[in-house]
């Protein structure tokens, strides 16, 4: 099957992703001619709708979002064009920042990196800890396997609960509040659906043990700010270290900014430079599906959300 793919904006016609067109045997070519769309700019969603409904001939789009909700009407209002979102295709790097988050909030980075003197000692061990995930994705794949070597009880939730190497068990949605009391470690590594905004509120920030780190790296609408905010201020749990908010951007004199158990970083579990050649890898799998008539990866699931 011939499968001509424009790459776009033109700011965005990286040689990784010209090579990665031609890996998977695809020919890389101007959006009036092309029959498939790599659309490789992030942060400008809306431009996507122009450029598809201009070229009638593209009958499918390669997104580079893990979670489509910048895209949500877009795809809504275009059944005909077939949709594939960026799942799975940054779970190596956000996972490593997962990790990373939860070690510095578990040995007191958040108070040594703010010390101006010496200061007494802080933190508990990851080693052996109770790791309780929300979502069953590849970022909770990876995230399973970083966490081997520290020997961790982790529980995963997820939609559907299935067996996941690493793992210790794998229950749905409705035991959240059920494991959420012997959790020294919570990570947020789910898709942002209705269901899934504001999973983590007052009542189960109550429920977790006074210890307790939470590491989100998801989304910001998966935990009620102002709970949070009260929840850290009062001591109620013992941090949250947190790669997206609510607002997001957090803005400048936020409460989240100056509290001591908190630990912020903007938005770069998976930064452009890491991501591009991880997208890369998706286009050429993708394009060689389609020239070989295969499914692709990554299908946009409006029912569920992602």
């Amino acid at each position: 099957m011939s499968v001509r793919v424009a790459v776009e904006p033109e700011c965005w016609r990286r040689p990784v992703l010209a090579d990665a067109v031609a890996r998977g045997g695809g020919t890389v070519s101007a959006p009036e001619s092309a029959t498939a769309l790599v659309w490789a700019e992030p942060t400008q969603a809306h431009l996507i709708a122009e450029l598809v409904d201009a070229n009638p001939g593209i009958e499918w789009v390669q997104l580079p979002y893990a979670g489509i909700e910048p895209v949500v009407d877009i795809v809504t209002a275009r059944p005909a064009v077939e949709w594939y979102c960026g799942k799975g295709v940054y779970a190596e790097p956000v996972a490593e920042h997962a990790l990373m988050l939860a070690l510095a909030g578990m040995r007191g980075m958040a108070t040594y990196a703010r010390a101006g003197q010496w200061s007494a000692p802080e933190g508990r061990n990851l080693l052996g800890a109770s790791v309780t995930i929300l979502g069953g994705g590849g970022i909770t794949d990876s995230l399973l396997r970083l966490l081997a070597p520290f020997d961790c009880e982790v529980t995963v939730l997820r939609n559907r609960p299935q067996p996941m190497a690493g793992a210790a068990r794998v229950v749905g949605p409705d035991a959240l509040a059920d494991v959420l009391g012997g959790t020294d470690v919570l990570v947020l590594a789910l898709a942002l659906t209705p269901d899934t905004t504001g999973i983590i509120g007052g009542s189960e920030l109550a429920a977790l043990p006074d210890h307790a780190w939470i590491v989100n790296v998801a989304r910001g609408g998966h935990i009620v700010t102002d709970d949070l905010v009260e929840a850290l201020r009062a001591g109620q749990i013992g941090g949250a270290a947190l790669d997206v908010t609510d607002p997001e951007p957090l803005p400048d004199g936020h409460p989240l900014w100056n509290l001591p158990n908190c630990l912020i970083t903007p938005h770069i579990g998976n930064t452009p430079e890491m991501g591009l050649a991880l997208l890369a890898e998706r286009v050429a799998a993708n394009v060689a599906s389609r020239v070989a008539g295969e499914p692709l990866i990554g299908p946009v699931y409006l029912d569920l959300g992602y």
